[in-house]
């Protein structure tokens, strides 16, 4: 494995130093990623709407936007999860081999993750891994909390999180190689042209580690290392042919091979239902990701139209002593069509049509033919129409759309949002709107290892919620405050059920409504011009008839503290974060019905830090979980402890 990694680094460091450039930096405030001095049309599609603006028009605008700097430079992210750890309303949960993020209470399955606009979540598992999700150098990402279906069809029913690679135009070539604690090795880099009529980017990134054992040391375990290599290449482009015809294209491919631990099982050991080392075992994932679009203004590009195609390709395999133990294939072929008008005159009025065509395909690859391995099918057609309205100091967006379901019945979900300046530093914002999410494959036809049923009766979970706000800026903007309230509710919702006589797992919908309520607090403050201060509080109310719900925290909080001398010659940064008293589920019982129990809270502390050596060539490191904190994310898989990684950064 390490072969490979050093094979790949090199293929890195060579991409940097190879591919010309003639690009243009990027802006370093608040519009960090648009596009400055580009020969190309600026306006972009933000997640809270499916047509073309800039981002301050939004009506509801996105509730986290993390920058290019904060990405690269600020917290040295090697993992997207990980900076979601600071967004309010989002709960993570990572072991080897599956990362999740929860919005506002809802499943992991039910938040939609985009990637340069291409629909990246597995047909299969029916979510996205996030742990497969490594941050490139001039990437940036947003995430729209609260159902959004109304836009984006079945999974966002929790939200929206969207990932943009940089541009070709967003800068020049940059690299970094790093190494520390537990053999680890991370290097990427990226390139771009940007010229009169196009630009292209290309990146490489690799991230890989021996890891730390995960298992509890118990009865002589918690020995065995679990490492993993993540290799992940793309690159996107667009070229202009006429003043209001252009062309685009995504192309993205992603391997991690990993080890993992398996669950001990046998009802006579001590530690039945704990993870146990579980020498051989491992897993790999391959997804290949494309889209093509092309783009046509009118009217004085009042009048967007916009065809695209795209196709996500992922397969999955577990291994163990023996070989291959267990393996899916899923595909999506998704077409989209956006045509969006916007009115002349002061009144701001623009409508937009959508319809999407998306077919997914899952099987099962079992090796023993235990399992039934043809192929399956969904197809899916969603109709979208919006309104928004935009005046000084006052925005109002309204959408529908109706999905039509060969497999399900067809559902319309809705969407309302609007924002009021009430004064020059208060805005008052409010949504309501529902959402939607299809069964998956694993839920309609079950595992392959027969301790799991599928239901292929199962019904669409439907979701609707409400939520209201206030942001509030002071001392002349340099603090600024956020508060939003949210109130969700889950019907239908798909849950694991083990009826009698044989006790065997199998997804059923609930009878009963899941309620997730709560509310969020931000705040930015610029306490010098070289002294940043972020904190964000996150309280959650999430319960199934009075039950609290597992892999929820009560309450997450964070705080970063950012400093940077005034020649950006050096910087560093201090992040701690604070996760609540989390109940999950552990299989400790024979039955395999789970028992619930509670996980610790606990506390990380991270240090980051960078200084200039040269024009162009920066010197980096950092601490995380500084206080070699011991804790779990899920039941007994003990999260890694205290790592060390320094490494230099090169930008041409």
């Amino acid at each position: 494995m390490k072969n490979s990694v050093c094979l790949c680094g090199a293929a890195v460091a060579a991409l940097a130093w190879t591919v010309p450039v003639a690009a243009q930096e990027t802006l370093d405030g608040e519009d960090a990623f648009i596009l400055a001095n580009s020969p190309l049309p600026t306006r972009i599609v933000v997640t809270a709407t499916r047509a073309p603006q800039g981002f301050e028009e939004a009506a509801l605008p996105v509730t986290a936007v993390i920058r290019p700097p904060e990405i690269a430079r600020v917290r040295q992210l090697r993992d997207i999860a990980d900076i979601l750890r600071d967004a309010p309303g989002v709960a993570v949960s990572a072991v080897p081999g599956q990362t999740q993020i929860r919005l506002r209470g809802s499943e992991a399955n039910h938040v939609l993750v985009l990637v340069d606009g291409i629909e990246v979540s597995d047909p299969f598992a029916g979510e996205f891994d996030l742990g497969t999700l490594q941050a490139e150098i001039g990437s940036r990402a947003e995430l729209l909390l609260g159902p959004q279906s109304a836009l984006y069809g079945s999974d966002a029913i929790g939200g929206v999180f969207a990932y943009y690679t940089g541009s070709g135009c967003s800068g020049a070539a940059e690299g970094y190689a790093e190494g520390g604690s537990n053999a680890t090795f991370n290097s990427s880099a990226r390139a771009g042209v940007c010229g009169k009529r196009g630009e292209l980017s290309l990146n490489a990134t690799v991230v890989s580690t021996d890891g730390e054992p995960n298992a509890r040391p118990i009865n002589g375990g918690g020995a065995r290392d679990i490492g993993r290599d993540s290799y992940t290449i793309s690159g996107k482009g667009s070229v202009e042919l006429s003043d209001a015809f252009t062309i685009r294209a995504v192309g993205r491919y992603v391997l991690t091979e990993g080890d993992f631990n398996d669950q001990d099982f046998d009802s006579t050991s001590p530690t039945f239902g704990f993870v146990i080392d579980s020498p051989e075992t491992r897993y790999e994932n391959e997804a290949f990701y494309a889209l093509a679009g092309a783009e046509l203004r009118l009217l004085d590009q009042r009048w967007f139209h916009d065809l695209s195609v795209q196709i996500a390709d992922i397969r999955r395999d577990s291994f163990g002593p023996f070989g291959r133990s267990f393996g899916n294939e899923g595909e999506r072929i998704k077409a989209s069509y956006v045509s969006s008008f916007e009115f002349t005159g002061d009144a701001g009025h623009t409508i937009t049509f959508a319809a999407d065509w998306e077919e997914e395909r899952y099987r099962n690859t079992d090796p023993f033919g235990f399992a039934f391995t043809g192929t399956r099918t969904n197809e899916n057609v969603g109709l979208v129409g919006e309104y928004r309205l935009k005046r000084d100091g006052f925005t109002v967006s309204a959408a529908l759309r109706h999905d039509i379901n060969d497999n399900f019945a067809d559902a319309t979900t809705y969407k309302l949002a609007g924002a009021v300046d009430a004064t020059d530093t208060t805005t008052l914002f409010g949504s309501t709107g529902s959402g939607i999410k299809n069964p998956g494959f694993y839920e309609l036809f079950g595992f392959v290892d027969g301790r799991f049923i599928g239901n292929a009766n199962l019904r669409p979970e439907k979701s609707t919620g409400w939520e209201v706000g206030v942001r509030q800026g002071l001392f002349d903007r340099a603090v600024e405050l956020s508060l939003t309230y949210f109130d969700n509710q889950l019907e239908d919702e798909i849950f694991t059920s083990f009826p009698a006589p044989t006790f065997i797992a199998t997804p059923d919908n609930r009878d009963t409504v899941s309620k997730q309520r709560g509310f969020e607090f931000r705040m930015k403050a610029s306490l010098a011009d070289t002294l940043k201060l972020n904190a964000a509080y996150t309280y959650l109310d999430a319960e199934e008839n009075g039950v609290t719900e597992v892999r929820r925290p009560e309450y997450v909080a964070s705080a970063s503290l950012d400093w940077s001398a005034p020649d950006d010659s050096a910087s560093a940064s201090l992040v701690i974060r604070h996760n609540g008293e989390t109940e999950d589920f552990a299989f400790t019982d024979p039955s395999f019905i789970p028992v619930r129990v509670t996980l610790d809270d606990y506390t990380l502390v991270n240090f980051y830090g960078e200084v200039r050596l040269t024009e162009g060539l920066n010197l980096f490191g950092r601490v995380e979980n500084l206080l070699g904190e011991r804790y779990e994310q899920v039941f007994s898989f003990v999260s890694p402890g205290r790592t060390a990684t320094a490494g230099v950064r090169a930008k041409f």
